[in-house]
């Protein structure tokens, strides 16, 4: 257990990517990892899209007004999308899995930024999660979560600041 403990404490956001492809082998790993997810009642409400096109990318860089733009660096896409006709806690089990594929990512050396699409708008003032369904033709069935920017780190981070962790389990967690 003590190697999750250390992959969450490296595990942080990257917006800045190299432009080497990701090999084929990682994206399958990424999408395995979250299809292990936890679901409510194992009811795998979530569907996934990967987006390798460099176009495809750069237009959904552009589905928010701001938080995106990285996308377009970004040498993969997966868009997480759930069907809230399958269970009710869809944003919970698409969230899961979109949790997952950013520890796997890290895992496997590679850096990833969740990118929020629910409840976002565009510079236009339009729904984010429409621009993304438009972009991709995504079914009616599916609302879109989020996005997972994946590519090889361009800038190193480092690990999270244990005292600032240690600050805020003091002031946000209760004990009854």
């Amino acid at each position: 257990m003590e190697e999750f403990y250390e992959l969450a404490q490296k595990r942080r956001s990257h917006r800045k990517f190299t432009p080497e492809a990701i090999a084929p082998e990682a994206i399958q790993s990424i999408l395995e990892v979250a299809m292990m997810a936890p679901t409510s009642k194992g009811l795998h409400s979530y569907s996934f899209c990967v987006v390798e096109d460099p176009d495809t990318l750069a237009r959904l860089s552009m589905s928010k007004a701001m938080g995106s733009q990285f996308v377009a660096e970004a040498k993969c896409a997966i868009v997480v999308m759930a069907a809230p006709a399958v269970s009710d806690v869809w944003i919970e089990d698409a969230s899961t899995a979109a949790m997952s594929m950013l520890y796997q990512a890290e895992d496997l050396g590679l850096g990833a930024c969740w990118v929020q699409v629910r409840a976002r708008k565009d510079a236009d003032g339009r729904d984010s999660e429409e621009v993304v369904r438009e972009i991709l033709s995504l079914p009616d069935d599916l609302r879109v979560v989020c996005m997972v920017a994946i590519g090889h780190k361009g800038m190193e981070r480092k690990s999270q600041n244990m005292d600032k962790i240690q600050a805020l389990i003091k002031e946000k967690v209760l004990h009854l």
